[in-house]
This record gives structure tokens, sequence and C-alpha cells, in this order.
């Protein structure tokens, strides 16, 4: 986010995170009568990835190796991927579909009433910067 101010990258992230998670939503909304379809969400931002850069520092998350005793009692690898199975689900149908579609709705409202909120941060830092521009913030 080169040329931005500091907390423009944040919000550009957060947004980013938000549009990503409307899509995955929409995913599991058409394939809610898929059979065997499982119900995916997006993991969200590690904080360390919100902080690094900020003063020269980073943060720098600690790294497990799940060994085959781990794996044995049920621990699984994380995948590269931000995209996960979502494991909060209130229902499996018997052909194996997870997806519910009130579910669905709530984290849409959800991802709704948080893009408002960036949304306005954003105006207001927009704001901010006429006043001390001396544009009067209008």
């Amino acid at each position: 986010m080169a040329g931005l101010p500091p907390q423009w990258g944040g919000l550009v992230s957060a947004m980013r995170h938000l549009g990503e998670r409307q899509k995955v939503i929409a995913t599991n909304v058409a394939n809610a009568d898929t059979p065997g379809y499982k119900t995916k969400t997006v993991e969200a931002p590690e904080f360390g990835n919100l902080v690094s850069g900020a003063g020269g520092k980073s943060v720098v998350r600690p790294t497990v190796r799940v060994t085959s005793a781990m794996a044995a009692l049920g621990a699984n690898v994380r995948s590269g991927s931000h995209i996960v199975e979502d494991r909060h689900v209130s229902e499996t149908k018997p052909d194996g579909n997870n997806v519910t579609l009130e579910d669905q709705l709530l984290q849409l409202g959800q991802v709704q009433a948080d893009y408002a909120t960036l949304t306005n941060l954003y105006a207001k830092h927009v704001k901010l910067l006429k006043v001390a521009l001396g544009r009067g913030g209008q």
C-alpha cells in the first residue's frame, strides 16, 4: 500500500477480507443443495500481518510442526489457503451438505455491518485530511 497513510493500509486489508468473505458466503449459498458440500469460511487476518512494518518491527507467528502423535489425536495441518472448512455449523443434512441458509444470512449481515463501519472510518479519515489541508472538511 505504497503512498497511503498507514491507517489506510489496515482499512484496505480489512475491506479486501470482507470482500473475500462475501464471495465465500455467496459460494456457500449457491451450493446449499449440492450433496456433500461442506460450508467454507475465510480465516481472520493474522494480527502479526496487521502490525508488521509498524516502526520497522514485526510480529512473527510461531510455527508448530504436527507430529504423528498429534495427528493421531486429531490435530490437522493448516493449509496455506485462507479459505477453510467452517467447523461452526448448526446442522448437516442426510446427503452430507452442511450449508444452513440462516447461518449464511447472519454472516452476510455481519459482513455488511463491518463494511459500513469501515466505510465510515474511511470517510472520517478523508474529512480529517481535508481539515488538515485547510479545505474545511466539507
